[in-house]
């Protein structure tokens, strides 16, 4: 908001210049955006926040000053303004002989209105003036009277030419189906059915809290202006603009919010300055005001003792009282809590930390001193769910995979997951129409970019089925990690491989053949971990749609589940100084026998003794009797405190031997 310095001193005396004006305005939080020179004076420019329509006037703004600046003082002008501008016939009945007002929407709180016959032409130079320095054109002394009393209390003001109206009567409503509306700026608008407008008796004549139409504007011909002064629900105002595709200086501080108790006192201020200005004719008595339901008082308790803590720095109760006055709170109470009463202008005040961000930037927050930090502080780091993700993400790296990247939204694909899917309610385009349910599409994409050969991809990310959840995929395809050795027998991706990876991610995974196959993968060459994801081979119909390899290995985890197997605690254990022994022992066993039985089995048969044990060969052939084949083990045996003898060794691997035979297994 741009504004002169005179006009500020027409609100407040005070010694400070324009630079310290805007120094205590930004400290207040309206910040200075820059002082120009405008026909031989300072014209500031005010940054106003979102939540601070109040900051959109003079006035408000002066309301800062003082309650920042000790040594300034109120003028008349304030005076006037905080009581409201009180008019002598605002009770006159006259008015409702010649105009009536209804209100049939509750975005609408609050209209009022005044008659008078006018005699419209140039403004006053001094006026002209001040409407150039505020970056506007003067257009004739209405509406530069309007324009000016919004920058002096911050209430759009609309004036309508009387004589246009049908019936003489004004409307707020609705728009209705079919309704248009030509503005002020030559533009006609099809209106939509929430839309709020106002209306003669017959058709919408303006566009509420936003701009008038072509039909009621005021010319240099025009005697009889109704004056509208109205309180609309700032969301309203904003939908309505956006969808008009306008933006005008009203929709701006409607918007941000405006004072209900501004409403009549903005009339009556317009009506003192055109007769100040020499363009009123006859004010017909009264103010036809429609108020259905004045917004209820409200009060907010300040407790000292945490204002104090809050903000740092000492702050006394008077001063507290004092800072809070002056901004216009009433004040009860000795601190211990205050019960302060918030004014009208005041919405965004609504807790108690509201109001300790008020005692703090009058008492000033460059008055904080600086401290060192005290007290307890966190470990640091990630939590642990978020750092057994990222070792899930380093062990995948070393093993080979490449993370991949890419957006939650996308279009339909054949590796989808079956179920609902979810969306935006307006996408921008076909590509970005669906939130996924799986992370697969994206990583069968990205395989296919890179030639769809020799690739071993992973990501992690959000998927929506339609609850949010994390997963993690693997795709993987061709040389195993040697993506580009081109010699011959270099090993090859399958399904074993891939599970191989994830078992050595998370040791201790149970597998199982699904009860219910899922369609995207080969229905032999799949397997599950119930309630954690799947594993298999893609489907050659789905591998040709993809455009990838048929022997392309999918799988997909739920992330956090898998990430919390990692988070078990570690079991420190001390190490043996003493060497290791080594057995090896090769088996006949079915072929029907599961290997992690047989694992389980040497693990009971060797005890506490046994450091590691590993599978080092598999026979079937020559000498090996049908539906059987042979293995061969190799088991690693280290005491704590003492070296193994060969008597004991070979103890250990007879009773490894013992319990292979529980499950029909025989030495070779």
């Amino acid at each position: 908001m741009k504004f002169p310095i005179s006009m500020l001193r027409d609100f407040v005396t005070t010694s400070l210049n324009a630079e310290e004006v805007g120094d205590l305005l930004t400290m207040a939080g309206f910040e200075l955006e820059g002082i120009e020179e405008v026909e031989g004076e300072a014209v500031l420019d005010i940054k106003v926040v979102s939540n601070r329509g109040d900051g959109l006037s003079v006035f408000g703004l002066a309301r800062e000053v003082l309650a920042k600046d000790p040594s300034s003082a109120p003028t008349d002008l304030y005076r006037r303004a905080v009581e409201r501008f009180p008019a002598a016939d605002a009770d006159s009945p006259e008015i409702r002989a010649k105009t009536a007002v209804a209100v049939e929407t509750t975005d609408c709180t609050r209209y009022a209105c005044r008659l008078m016959e006018v005699s419209n032409g140039d403004s006053p130079a001094w006026l002209q003036k001040r409407i150039r320095q505020a970056g506007w054109r003067p257009l004739g002394v209405v509406v530069d009277v309007t324009n000016y009393v919004m920058l002096e209390l911050g209430q759009p003001l609309h004036a309508f030419n009387h004589m246009t109206l049908r019936e003489g009567r004004i409307v707020v409503r609705k728009a209705r189906s079919g309704e248009k509306l030509r503005t002020l700026n030559e533009v006609e608008h099809e209106l939509n059915a929430d839309q709020m407008m106002i209306c003669d008796a017959l058709k919408p004549i303006a566009a509420a809290g936003i701009m008038g139409g072509a039909a009621t504007e005021v010319n240099a011909d025009t005697q009889w202006v109704l004056l509208e002064s109205a309180h609309f629900v700032n969301t309203s105002v904003r939908r309505t603009r956006k969808q008009m595709g306008l933006s005008t200086e009203a929709s701006y501080r409607f918007e941000r919010s405006v004072d209900p108790e501004t409403v009549v006192a903005a009339l009556n201020r317009f009506a003192e300055l055109l007769a100040d200005c020499g363009g009123l004719k006859h004010l017909v008595p009264g103010v036809l005001d429609v108020y259905a339901a004045p917004p209820a008082p409200r009060s907010v308790e300040l407790r000292m003792s945490r204002c104090v803590r809050l903000l740092g720095m000492p702050v006394t109760v008077e001063e507290a009282r004092t800072y809070l006055e002056r901004l216009g709170f009433g004040v009860e109470g000795d601190g211990e809590p205050f019960r302060v009463q918030v004014p009208t202008w005041r919405p965004d005040i609504v807790r108690e930390d509201d109001l300790v961000e008020e005692v703090g930037r009058v008492h000033g927050f460059d008055k904080i001193p600086e401290t060192l930090p005290h007290g307890a502080t966190t470990q640091g780091g990630f939590p642990p769910l978020e750092a057994a993700i990222d070792r899930l993400r380093a062990r995948l790296i070393a093993a080979g995979f490449s993370q991949a990247m890419s957006h939650t939204l996308r279009d339909r694909h054949p590796l989808d997951a079956e179920g609902e899917r979810l969306g935006p309610r307006h996408p921008g385009s076909p590509e970005i129409a669906w939130l996924r349910n799986s992370v697969l599409p994206s990583l069968a994409d990205a395989a296919r970019r890179n030639g769809g050969r020799d690739v071993h991809l992973f990501e992690t990310g959000r998927v929506f089925t339609p609850q949010e959840r994390r997963t993690v995929g693997l795709l993987s395809q061709g040389d195993l990690f040697t993506p580009h050795r081109a010699n011959e027998g270099v090993p090859k991706a399958d399904f074993y491989s891939v599970k191989g990876v994830i078992d050595a991610l998370c040791p201790g995974l149970t597998w199982g053949i699904p009860a219910t196959p899922d369609p995207r993968l080969h229905p032999t060459r799949q397997a599950e971990v119930a309630g954690l994801g799947i594993l298999g081979v893609l489907h050659p119909d789905t591998a040709e749609a993809c455009g990838l390899h048929v022997d392309t290995v999918v799988a997909e985890f739920d992330l956090e589940q898998l990430a919390a197997s990692l988070m078990a605690p570690i079991a420190y254990r001390p190490i043996s100084r003493n060497p290791a022994v080594r057995r090896d022992l090769a088996i006949l066993i079915d072929k029907s026998v599961p290997f992690a039985d047989v694992l389980g089995a040497i693990e009971r048969g060797a005890g506490d003794s046994l450091e590691r044990h590993w599978l080092f060969d598999v026979y079937e052939g020559k000498g090996i009797p049908e539906g059987k084949h042979s293995l061969a083990v190799a088991l690693l045996l280290r005491k704590m405190g003492e070296n193994f003898t060969d008597e004991e060794a070979n103890q250990v691997r007879e009773q490894v031997v013992a319990e292979l035979a529980g499950l029909g297994a025989t030495l070779r």
